[in-house]
């Protein structure tokens, strides 16, 4: 896995952000085990519930193109026009994460522009919610 090339991609995704109520622009990059990579960017809506993050349109994208094994995910964010910053994947990300990564073997990036820091989802999640008693 080529770490900085997944960070590029989603750096690149952060481009395409929509958020103009906080101005805080994400993108993420999704790896496939196939080698495939879905980007995603989140979209806000005034009405704030509406909103949609990075990691989840990445995922919603590549599950609704029939993929379904994940190997990992990079994210960046920031203020729009200040440098990237670490930004973890909220609650509702980690959640979604859960339905379709394993919690061992999926990576999640987090990068600052210049350096990177890869934790497991069970890392970020170490008391998960599911349905296959995976826990």
């Amino acid at each position: 896995m080529d770490i900085k090339a997944l960070v590029d991609q989603a750096i690149e995704a952060r481009e395409k952000a929509y958020a103009p109520y906080s101005e805080f622009l994400v993108g993420a990059a999704l790896l496939c085990k196939d080698g495939t990579v879905y980007t995603g960017c989140n979209i806000e809506n005034a009405s704030y519930g509406a909103t949609n993050c990075a990691e989840r349109t990445a995922i919603f994208k590549a599950v609704s193109e029939g993929a379904g094994e994940f190997k990992a995910i990079a994210i960046v964010g920031a203020k729009q026009g200040e440098p990237l910053d670490y930004c973890p994947p909220c609650g509702i990300c980690r959640q979604v994460m859960t339905e379709f990564c394993d919690l061992d073997e999926f990576k999640i990036i987090l990068s600052d522009g210049d350096n990177e820091r890869v934790y497991t989802l069970r890392d970020m999640i170490p008391y998960s919610f599911d349905n296959l008693d995976r826990g």
